[in-house]
């Protein structure tokens, strides 16, 4: 059995989003993506286009001081879902995160259009950050 595509889509994604290979990544999102960070930290937010997305991730970098490193479990997906399970560790300012989570991704015509970050303990994560 192999692979859907969007499997491979997401391992292509989180190669380019942990080498921080931004062109490699612009391929991959839609131009006119909508990226949801749910919560009342400094990173929650709405994003709407490739720049703001890519200006919120690059955020989690700079608010750990670059400690931030996301792990990854699984990936599921069909045709118009991409869903990975992941793990991420960073420490700020004597805090700690160790948390895992889950990204839902739409997608269409092999470009992620709409993408959602789940925490599996959003008032810690929102605390982590604020």
């Amino acid at each position: 059995m192999t692979d859907h595509p969007n499997v491979a889509l997401f391992h292509r994604t989180f190669a380019a989003f942990t080498a921080g290979d931004m062109e490699a990544l612009a391929e991959l999102f839609h131009p006119d993506v909508v990226w949801h960070n749910p919560g009342q930290s400094p990173l929650a937010g709405e994003f709407h286009g490739r720049e703001a997305a890519f200006a919120a991730f690059q955020k989690e970098f700079q608010l750990s001081g670059g400690t931030y490193r996301p792990q990854l479990h699984d990936v599921l997906a069909n045709d118009k879902h991409t869903v990975a399970l992941l793990h991420a560790t960073a420490s700020r300012d004597g805090k700690e995160l160790d948390m895992d989570y889950v990204i839902v991704f739409h997608i269409r015509d092999g470009r992620i259009t709409e993408g959602w970050d789940l925490w599996s303990d959003q008032q810690a994560y929102d605390e982590f950050w604020s």
